[in-house]
């Protein structure tokens, strides 16, 4: 296990919100379609989320890229686990995959019409 400052602070990240999602730009304000995709998915769900920003910190950037194995942003972790990227994401909430696999977390829904993080 790497125990770079930046695995660091993405393992903090995982374990102290159930559901965060590795992003260009913020859940207000993606900055790329990937990751506006992912915080639909998510929003239309009603899933609390923490969106990190990735694109202020180059060692952040490409410190999740390496943490997860996993070339591409947005990533999405539920529970400290890895879920995927945008694509992943998309055909999970499409199928109904997604939300089987939040409700199976334990992972709260926010009430109709309450916003996310």
């Amino acid at each position: 296990m790497n125990d770079s400052p930046i695995f660091e602070q993405i393992r903090d990240e995982i374990s102290h919100t159930d559901v965060v999602l590795f992003m260009k730009g913020n859940p207000v304000f993606p900055q790329c379609g990937f990751s506006a995709a992912v915080v639909e998915a998510l929003t239309t769900l009603g899933v609390k989320f923490k969106g990190v920003d990735i694109l202020p910190d180059p060692g952040l950037r490409e410190g999740i890229k390496n943490f997860s194995n996993w070339p591409t942003i947005p990533q999405l972790y539920v529970k400290g686990e890895f879920v995927g990227g945008c694509d992943i994401v998309r055909e999970m909430y499409a199928t109904g995959e997604l939300k089987e696999l939040l409700k199976n977390k334990g992972v709260e829904f926010a009430a109709p019409g309450e916003a996310a993080d």
